[in-house]
């Protein structure tokens, strides 16, 4: 099947993370992570956030930024999340199902939310009419592609904790932001003043399962019965913990991310070069967005897959993986100039 440009997650599965499945696939072991592969992957993920970390494996994403959040809500409370946010858009009504909680979306700049923004939403605290503010939910990478610097993060985690607010971080597309930021995963997480994150690695090279980690111990201790609840807790653990484990080795998550958001960059210099196209978003990831002549759109959606983000404007999204080819980009490219 060709590569397209429609989403990481069309990607298959990196050939290091199916060994990982496959050698974890030996005789048997206690289920629902009382094996001794999953307590490597949790202390895996300790060396990498601090040992304070407490960590939740689960399906998916929308299962990770619900756990999240059921956590550290009641239904009286709300989520204040910027207005293309995943849990707003995306995940079919699942946080607001599970959780009972109103979301409170943010007018966004470049894709992200800003303490100005998060500040109109700062008010009716103790006052039984209103929901009450609860949590501030940012994307990193954001649905538009761009990433959250650190001072960034923490005007908002500083702004939230004020408020005595927690934060979370959907990190889908964690890999993306710590190599285009050249930092550690910690740096812009756990040390920013984030309290919880979802941690992905579908998107960037993993079959399935997504990691939630808790900063403060202290606010998970209904986390796994609420992991439960939501249908969340995986019984053969193994087979995503052994992923996990995969991805941290010899920086594989890295090589991947790196590749991806490479490609991107390569995919918008192409694109550059072809006047009738006009790009959208600065290309910081792994995500190019794009005003495209409506007419060549189906054309090229013949040969290349990819999403339509925006058809009032015409406005496409394309996404990048950790196995897009150089000889993808210029294919492609030389198809649209074609077409225009």
């Amino acid at each position: 099947m060709k590569r397209g440009f429609a989403s990481d997650n069309n990607s298959g599965i990196h050939p290091e993370i199916l060994s990982a499945i496959y050698a974890a696939n030996e005789g048997h072991v206690v289920g629902y992570g009382g094996d001794t592969i999953t307590e490597m992957a949790i202390q895996r993920f300790k060396q990498e956030f601090g040992e304070q970390t407490d960590v939740y494996f689960v399906f998916n994403g929308t299962g990770a930024n619900v756990l999240s959040l059921s956590t550290l809500t009641h239904s009286f409370n709300s989520v204040i999340c910027a207005e293309t946010a995943h849990i707003q858009v995306d995940e079919c009504g699942a946080p607001e199902k599970f959780t009972g909680c109103k979301l409170l979306p943010v007018e966004v700049i470049k894709g992200k939310i800003t303490p100005k923004g998060i500040s109109k939403y700062l008010h009716g605290f103790d006052f039984e009419h209103h929901s009450q503010p609860k949590i501030i939910s940012i994307s990193q990478v954001t649905e538009l592609g761009t990433v959250y610097s650190v001072d960034e993060i923490k005007a908002i985690t500083t702004l939230a904790h004020e408020y005595g607010l927690f934060v979370h971080m959907d990190g889908a597309r964690l890999a993306n932001a710590a190599v285009a930021l050249g930092l550690s995963f910690r740096e812009f997480t756990v040390d920013a003043g984030i309290d919880v994150l979802s941690f992905g690695g579908t998107k960037n090279g993993m079959m399935l399962g997504e990691a939630v980690l808790f900063f403060n111990p202290e606010l998970s201790k209904n986390s796994k019965y609420i992991r439960k609840q939501s249908m969340q807790l995986f019984s053969k653990m193994r087979f995503v913990s052994s992923q996990f484990l995969a991805y941290f080795s010899n920086d594989l998550w890295k090589r991947n991310a790196t590749h991806s958001n490479k490609m991107a960059k390569l995919l918008e210099q192409e694109v550059m070069k072809i006047p009738a196209i006009k790009l959208t978003q600065e290309v910081e990831a792994n995500g190019v967005f794009a005003v495209v002549p409506p007419e060549i759109i189906p054309l090229l959606q013949e040969k290349y897959f990819f999403y339509i983000w925006d058809e009032h404007r015409s406005e496409v999204r394309w996404m990048t993986s950790f196995d897009t080819e150089e000889e993808d980009i210029y294919n492609f490219t030389t198809l649209i100039k074609s077409l225009v």
